[in-house]
């Protein structure tokens, strides 16, 4: 069997028990029965893929495009558009579907509701899980992240306005002893601001281009990259640095300081030289990111070991980077796409007048999807993976694990304040649980109801006298301070100069809205004559959000605290309608926040948006496809890398896994991004 250099270590297999998906084929869409690229032939699956076949040099002679004709993207995404060279690329400003939006016309944020008020009254998700109603699984918002760390990221170099936080709210569950939200301005992009609207800058590449794996410039790849740093990408291997199959950390060069940047927050800020090193300096903020990341630098190495040795280092690097990418589109075009129910029709070429760009409306508000995001991340093991000892630290962070009746395997719940910034819970774990893990249950709702652990505690440490306490109605009880994601991503939007929720639907071709019930799909936006809530304060009255009916999937009513409450709810009925609350806060729908406004919707038929989020995934991913120059389906190298050497990118999540993991491809649903049938 053909073994993977820097791929391999410690993930012994195990095939699990239970959970089994009966009658799968493992063929990738639109690939023929052998499945060349990951070496998934039927009946012959290795520990990490690879057996001879795949590799096949079915080419004597050296094709052209090996001599400098294969075409080799930039890392920064300049010159993937000849007519614009710059367009797209690192450092450049995000586009605008609809004018910028500010107080001033220049720069100063539009007043509204404060933040963390609005956040306690409509997104408050009162420790109630609502799931997918579609079963759209963990996947999406992992998946979701890695793309958004491939093709986003601020400027956050800005300037501090913080958001006030009223301890005295009668909504208000946490404590923050530091009496305000913390929160930083994106930078003004050059020339902005003062004479013309402010604009931001969007420091990476807006391709999919896998820059989430090799970065965006020569400096870090080459530290990424197995071999020396000395300023020379000649005497450096194809491979990336992969110890025992792991992401490399910031000493393991034995010089943290001379490390390319990595963001550290929570745990990780005690010991930021143990950071995991990526090509996108976000890698580490929680361990399915951090898995992900860890298997597409695993894929490049398995598919750098099927090229033959005559060809150069630079040569087999640069053809598995173009595999990789391609990859990356595919996936994201043919499973991650159509499993949230966006489609956009029918692809005609590379069109140079398209503009890849990312809008600040998508990166802004559009691609800003929080409330997706579970609570806890639950895996499925072995129970003679870990020893007693392991067993016991899991439970010490605050681990939930729970041994199945035979005692053969462990459930184990990862609450997301443990996952966040613990690049050592990858390898402990193992990366085959894990990723196994994220496509084992559905994903929250995409809705307005954000989980505490992103909406209150975002990236803090519990308090020392309640280590443990890490989910459920006592997390309050754990913390000392308070970041509401939910807040951020209202006040993002007012920085950024959104327009207002009706002018951004227009900008996107969709009618106004007239009212909130119209908004939300509810039936009034008046509180009820109830004797529970006070009246003419009903929006602070903390009984406004009590859930009072829950059903699942199946449309049957689930009853209160029960088992299944907890964990198959997908649709909640409060005491008062969400179009009442907005109203009281908003007063007029034409005040109403783009963000806001947009998660209230109600989801149109077959996917898991409402109609603004659903348009501006759409318009943003056909650009995205439309006009880069090295799509996949405008295939440059692609075909002859596939004629020479039997590399063939149209691969599944699932198959990509099962290569470079311990988990067989039996173990794993045919579309990992779907909650497989049981």
């Amino acid at each position: 069997m053909h073994r993977v250099r820097g791929v391999g270590g410690g993930d012994a297999t195990r095939r699990r028990t239970r959970r089994r998906r009966p009658g799968r084929v493992s063929l990738a869409v639109g690939v023929t029965c052998v499945l060349v690229v990951v070496g998934l032939a039927l009946g012959d699956i290795g520990l990490l893929g690879g057996s001879a076949h795949m590799a096949r040099d079915v080419s004597a002679r050296r094709p052209r495009w090996q001599q400098g004709a294969l075409p080799a993207q930039s890392l920064d995404g300049t010159g993937n558009n000849h007519r614009h060279p710059d367009r797209g690329a690192a450092g450049t400003n995000y586009a605008r579907v609809a004018p910028a939006r500010y107080a001033d016309g220049l720069g100063e944020p539009v007043a509204g509701p404060d933040g963390r008020y609005l956040s306690n009254r409509i997104f408050n998700d009162s420790h109630q899980n609502l799931f997918s109603e579609r079963g759209v699984t963990q996947w999406v918002f992992a998946w979701g992240q890695f793309i958004d760390h491939t093709i986003g990221r601020r400027d956050e170099t800005g300037d501090e306005a913080n958001i006030l936080f009223g301890a005295d709210d009668p909504l208000e569950e946490f404590t923050n002893t530091v009496g305000h939200i913390p929160f930083t301005r994106s930078a003004a992009a050059t020339g902005t601001g003062v004479d013309r609207p402010r604009e931001q800058v969007n420091t990476i590449s807006s391709y999919i281009d896998a820059w989430a794996v090799y970065g965006g410039s020569d400096e870090r790849l080459e530290w990424l990259r197995q071999g020396p740093v000395d300023g020379d990408m000649s005497n450096n291997s194809a491979y990336l640095l992969l110890p025992e199959g792991n992401l490399p950390r910031r000493d393991e060069r034995g010089d943290p300081a001379g490390a390319p940047e990595m963001a550290v927050d929570g745990m990780l800020r005690a010991q930021p030289h143990r950071a995991a090193m990526a090509g996108d300096v976000r890698a580490n903020e929680n361990i399915a990111l951090q898995a992900t990341q860890t298997l597409f630098a695993r894929e490049h190495n398995r598919i750098v070991s099927l090229l033959p040795d005559r060809l150069g280092e630079e040569e087999k690097f640069q053809i598995a980077r173009r595999v990789v990418i391609a990859e990356q589109q595919y996936i994201t075009y043919n499973e991650f796409l159509p499993a949230v129910g966006v489609r956009l029709g029918r692809y005609r070429g590379y069109r140079p007048g398209v503009d890849a760009s990312l809008t600040n409306e998508f990166a802004t508000v559009g691609y800003r999807a929080h409330s997706m995001i579970h609570g806890e991340l639950e895996l499925e093991a072995a129970a003679d993976r870990y020893s007693p000892e392991e067993i016991a630290e899991y439970e010490a962070m605050g681990i939930e694990i729970e041994a199945s009746p035979d005692g053969a395997e462990l459930e184990m719940a990862v609450p997301l304040n443990v996952a966040f910034f613990n690049p050592d819970l990858v390898e402990s774990l193992g990366l085959g649980p894990v990723l196994q893990g994220i496509g084992l249950e559905a994903q929250y709702s995409n809705d307005e109801m954000i989980d505490n652990q992103l909406r209150s505690v975002l990236f803090q440490i519990p308090s020392p006298d309640n280590p443990r306490c890490l989910d459920g109605p006592e997390l309050p009880a754990c913390y000392q301070g308070v970041v509401d994601l939910g807040a951020l991503d209202v006040e993002r939007g007012r920085d950024h100069g959104m327009p207002s929720y009706n002018e951004l639907r227009e900008a996107y071709g969709l009618p106004p809205k007239a009212s909130f019930q119209e908004i939300t799909g509810e039936s009034t936006e008046s509180f009820p004559d109830d004797p529970v809530l006070t009246p003419g304060a009903e929006v602070d009255d903390p009984d406004s959000l009590e859930i009072v009916r829950l059903w699942g999937r199946d449309g049957a009513e689930i009853p209160l605290d029960s088992d299944e409450a907890e964990s198959s709810a997908v649709r909640a009925e409060r005491r008062t309608t969400l179009a009442a609350r907005l109203a009281a806060v908003y007063g007029s729908v034409d005040e109403l926040d783009a963000f806001t406004g947009m998660v209230a919707e109600a989801h149109v038929r077959g996917t898991e948006f409402g109609e603004l989020q659903r348009s501006i995934w759409t318009e943003q991913f056909r650009a995205l496809r439309d006009g880069d120059r090295f799509f996949y389906r405008n295939d440059p190298g692609l075909s002859a890398i596939r004629r020479t050497y039997g590399i063939d990118f149209r691969v599944t999540l699932a198959e990509v896994i099962a290569a470079n993991s311990d988990v067989p491809l039996d173990d794993l649903s045919p579309n990992v991004f779907v909650v497989a049938d049981e």
